[in-house]
């Protein structure tokens, strides 16, 4: 009766608290939630009138290959539709590569810390992990580089990581997959893609010729805002995907997600009106970190990473008790940082000045 031997080591995923059950313990009319790297803003309508048109037809299930979506999605992103794969959120993507290629012989490179799926799957398919720590919050290429051996499958990149929001350069990018051997699958998971200003971020898709081992991921969750009905996709050489389409469950993404999903695709102005909010949004937390004098790391993502110059753990029981929800370093690799998902201007406002509440009331106690 007893499961697989790795997975004795693994501790399920922990959601946070439900609002609801929050604001009754700690006696607070309003919770604001910034920890998940949601949308404040929602999603588009366009989205929103697919889904409702969809309700008619719950009984049926949804379209296996997701068709109408590929379609859509193929055309914009200019790729052929064999080149896509979609999933249950990017993260059952991150499932699938590892369920396909990676066995105990194996070993797999990624970044510490970074987004924790791909340590978690590579565990479960009982692969030798290779972390490689960042340097100020940056993937160390040349490590991963060494890292790199003949029984290697993978390699992951964060970009923008997560959790610190540093981004891979293009030039730095590209000189990277030039030495990675042709055999080895380099994943550029690019979740935040959308909230990248960036001028030399790369633009992944155009690499796919050159590289034939690059599988890139990205996700309807985060800037799309429709991270309930749980819809991303990868996109690769057709050789790659047609390897990998039998690790995917059938029916994975539902009627609604793939619906929501075309009609988001259909609101450009929507992700640019996000995007630039969204960085206006991050300006106010760099200027309050430089008027405090607080590490951050610059974030071409939808959050950032402050130094609190405290225990993490410390920080978040004091903004939650203040009515804010933020993610707690500690369980991120950075036992003094919290990191915060930018919200609506009034929000990121309030928890700047709690924020401030909190790091005067360290000096007082050192004073």
């Amino acid at each position: 009766m007893q499961p697989k031997e790795q997975l004795l080591s693994l501790k399920p995923y922990k959601p946070g608290k439900p609002v609801e059950e929050v604001k009754r313990e700690l006696g607070l009319e309003k919770i604001v939630k910034l920890a998940s790297n949601e949308n404040p803003y929602g999603c588009s309508k366009l989205a929103k009138d697919r889904i409702v048109a969809e309700l008619a037809s719950l009984q049926v299930y949804p379209d296996g290959y997701a068709a109408e979506l590929r379609e859509k999605l193929s055309g914009y992103l200019g790729v052929k539709q064999e080149q896509l794969i979609f999933g249950n959120g990017s993260d059952e993507v991150v499932q699938i590569l590892c369920r396909a290629y990676l066995s105990p012989e194996t070993n797999t490179v990624m970044a510490a810390p970074t987004f924790p799926q791909y340590r978690h799957n590579a565990v479960i398919e009982g692969a030798e992990i290779r972390e490689v720590q960042l340097i100020n919050g940056n993937h160390d290429l040349s490590a991963m580089l060494r890292a790199i051996d003949k029984q290697t499958k993978i390699v992951w990149l964060c970009n923008p990581n997560n959790p610190t929001g540093n981004y891979i350069p293009e030039n730095d990018f590209v000189q990277f997959m030039k030495k990675v051997p042709s055999d080895v699958i380099v994943v550029s998971d690019e979740a935040y893609f959308e909230y990248v200003s960036a001028s030399d971020y790369p633009e992944t898709i155009n690499y796919l010729v050159d590289f034939p081992n690059l599988v890139i991921l990205r996700t309807f969750s985060k800037a799309h805002g429709l991270a309930a009905l749980r819809i991303g996709y990868g996109i690769a050489d057709s050789s790659i995907i047609q390897a990998i389409e039998p690790a995917r469950e059938p029916f994975n993404t539902s009627r609604l997600a793939q619906a929501a999903a075309i009609g988001a695709l259909d609101d450009e102005h929507f992700i640019l009106e996000c995007k630039q909010k969204n960085r206006d949004s991050l300006e106010l937390f760099y200027t309050f970190c430089e008027k405090k004098g607080l590490l951050y790391y610059p974030s071409e993502a939808n959050f950032i990473l402050i130094d609190v110059q405290s225990d993490a753990d410390s920080a978040f029981d004091y903004l939650m008790k203040k009515g804010y929800i933020v993610r707690s370093g500690s369980a991120l690799g950075f036992p003094t940082m919290i990191r915060i998902t930018v919200g609506e201007e009034e929000h990121n406002k309030e928890i700047i000045e709690h924020l401030e509440a909190y790091i005067g009331s360290l000096v007082e106690r050192v004073n």
